[in-house]
């Protein structure tokens, strides 16, 4: 009898319909710690414009909520702004919930870029495509490390994720920071 149950399961696996979590390649952002760098397994979104893994670049020095370190991500006075993204292990299924976590922080000294900024994580069918917001933080104040979970429902299929920093007043462009770390695997939505 257990082995027509285990032949139920494979078989719903095939079929694509069992929902699973999607792990991320370098959710931590570790690498070596330089400015306009994107980190391994993450791919630059906006043209020209890089992170930065930190701490020790533009005045950086906040220790990393896990691992060596972290990435940093800002906005301009002219509108620009720093996004990265990557592919997912597997796409994420439509219509079901899932759960996210990443800490969250603002530097005082990322060298100028002193205005506080929200991070934006899209999901999308694309490379760096914007198909469904995923996520949108609070604007981040707090100088050290909080995380932040979110639960959400994937619209269509999820294939790609893209991180960027975003100014929510976008009449007045800023010079801004956000710190990025500890972005876990999205999961499936706990069962409470």
């Amino acid at each position: 009898m257990r082995w027509f149950f285990c032949l139920i399961f494979w078989s719903f696996l095939q079929s694509g319909q069992a929902p699973a979590q999607a792990y991320l390649n370098n959710g931590f952002f570790e690498g070596e710690a330089q400015d306009a760098t994107v980190p391994a397994g993450w791919h630059v979104c906006a043209p020209g414009s890089t992170p930065d893994i930190l701490p020790g670049p533009w005045g950086v020095f906040l220790e990393a909520s896990e691992g060596e370190t972290y990435i940093g991500l800002i906005t301009r006075e002219d509108g620009s702004f720093e996004s990265i993204g990557q592919r997912l292990s597997q796409p994420l299924a439509t219509g079901q919930c899932y759960e996210l976590r990443v800490d969250l922080a603002h530097s005082l000294t990322y060298a100028g870029y002193k205005g506080h900024l929200q991070l934006r994580i899209w999901g999308g069918t694309s490379r760096c495509g914007k198909d469904q917001l995923l996520f949108e933080s609070p604007l981040i104040k707090n100088s050290d490390w909080q995380t932040y979970s979110h639960k959400f429902t994937a619209e269509k299929p999820v294939q790609y994720l893209t991180l960027e920093a975003y100014n929510p007043d976008g009449e007045v462009y800023q010079m801004g920071n956000i710190l990025i770390d500890h972005l876990s695997g999205i999961r499936l939505c706990s069962r409470a």
